[in-house]
């Protein structure tokens, strides 16, 4: 190394082939995995980068290859466990594929906003994008904007296009209703989603199909906001009816909330009213009691929605197709009715 790397320069690409005795093309192909490189060259490159702690300049590798081997993800929402899940499967996946990720977040659902995190994303060069938001109007807004760069969203309920993949929301609330219909359960509300979410949208479609399937009457769906404290004061209200002896929430903070404000009212799940969450947090087997909820593989769906993606940008990647269906895992928060 010269007297300037001695001083702290990190070191380059030159810096690696002096001291390895290669060509600083060689060590660029090492860097790429050519495979006109002899193993014997390759274990000696390699040897010296670690000595060296030598880092790939990726910016630079980016000027030269056109790829910057970075995802970006535009996420609204991350607060909540959906979400936020989706996100830690696809930087593992993407991890695991040798790409970084790059996450802009959306403060609101404002054209404006939407705009700004796209562009955010794009100025950073990065190969493709994966969209979660899970609000109807985030998805019009960047079919309008014409991204060039391959995306693909996590779109949930509905028929999946070409650019999307994701978690059939429909068939778990048809899982999850059905479960309650099985046990003897008619008198059954569904306690949903804020209106504007996909997923809450969905899953109260599923609702209302395998009511329908089955010939139970339905109410009204209640819409929530996806929090503890609103399935608290709806169950508050509703105990008050006692018109129903089951409940399917359209998440599980929710189902928390209610199975709460059940037990404060003086009454007891599953003996007087069942309870069936959505997503199965992991504090969902601790409940009291433990809570029987629709489980989504996030894990899954981030592997797919990367090798998705890489199956618009490597020719020998694979790209998955279709839906992930949705798992009942049943606790004890349901039983038969007590009539």
């Amino acid at each position: 190394m010269s007297d300037d790397a001695e001083r702290g320069r990190a070191p380059n690409i030159r810096d690696v082939a002096r001291l390895a005795g290669v060509s600083h093309q060689t060590v660029s192909r090492v860097l790429n995995n050519h495979p006109s490189i002899r193993d014997s060259t390759r274990d000696r490159v390699l040897a010296v980068m670690d000595e060296v702690n030598y880092r790939p300049n990726r910016a630079a590798r980016a000027l030269v290859t056109s790829r910057s081997r970075t995802i970006g993800v535009l996420a609204s929402q991350r607060s909540q466990y959906g979400p936020a899940s989706m996100i830690q499967a696809i930087e593992n996946a993407s991890k695991d594929a040798g790409y970084l990720v790059s996450t802009a977040n959306l403060p609101d659902v404002s054209d404006a906003s939407i705009v700004a995190a796209v562009e955010h994303l794009l100025a950073q060069s990065v190969d493709g994008i994966v969209v979660i938001a899970p609000q109807v109007r985030v998805f019009r807004a960047i079919e309008e904007l014409q991204v060039r760069v391959p995306f693909i969203a996590v779109q949930s309920g509905g028929d999946l296009d070409d650019h999307s993949i994701g978690v059939d929301q429909v068939a778990g609330g048809r899982l999850a209703t059905r479960h309650l219909i099985e046990l003897g359960h008619r008198n059954i509300y569904h306690l949903a989603g804020p209106q504007d979410w996909i997923e809450a949208e969905a899953r109260m479609h599923g609702f209302l199909a395998e009511m329908s399937a089955q010939d139970v009457p339905t109410t009204a769906p209640i819409l929530g906001d996806w929090t503890a404290d609103f399935g608290y004061r709806a169950g508050i209200e509703l105990m008050r009816v006692r018109d129903f002896t089951a409940i399917f929430s359209s998440n599980d903070q929710m189902a928390l909330g209610l199975i709460h404000a059940i037990r404060d009212e003086g009454y007891d799940v599953p003996r007087d009213v069942s309870i069936v969450g959505f997503d199965d947090i992991p504090e969902a087997p601790h409940f009291w009691p433990p809570l029987t909820t629709v489980r989504q593989d996030f894990d899954e769906l981030g592997r797919r929605c990367v090798a998705r993606l890489l199956g618009n940008l490597e020719v020998d990647a694979v790209g998955y197709r279709g839906t992930i269906e949705p798992e009942l895992i049943v606790r004890k928060s349901t039983g038969r009715p007590a009539f």
